[in-house]
């Protein structure tokens, strides 16, 4: 056979090779770990590659929601339960 078809062929199939293996790595590495954070209700940070926790700034600054549906829904966004209703005590 003609050696410049086979050389050819062996360059698309290297070619080929690499796609397939390219691909693999960024499912691996990056699209995978990317979906599971996510799911987990996590910031993903594709630069460093970093699944970071969320918190509210109240939790830092010691300032409370005082509107209690506010704070369900912050909660809520970030994957946390909110705490259940308490009762009101009984004068």
């Amino acid at each position: 056979m003609n050696p410049t078809i086979e050389r050819l062929k062996l360059i698309f199939l290297g070619i080929f090779a690499l796609a397939n293996i390219g691909t693999l790595v960024w499912t691996v590495g990056w699209a995978m770990p990317e979906q599971k954070c996510l799911e987990a209700h996590r910031w993903w940070d594709g630069y460093e590659r970093v699944c970071a926790q969320p918190i509210l700034t109240s939790d830092i600054t010691g300032r409370m929601i005082t509107n209690k549906a506010a704070r369900d829904a912050a909660l809520r966004a970030i994957g946390r339960v909110p705490p259940p209703a308490t009762a009101a005590p009984k004068p």
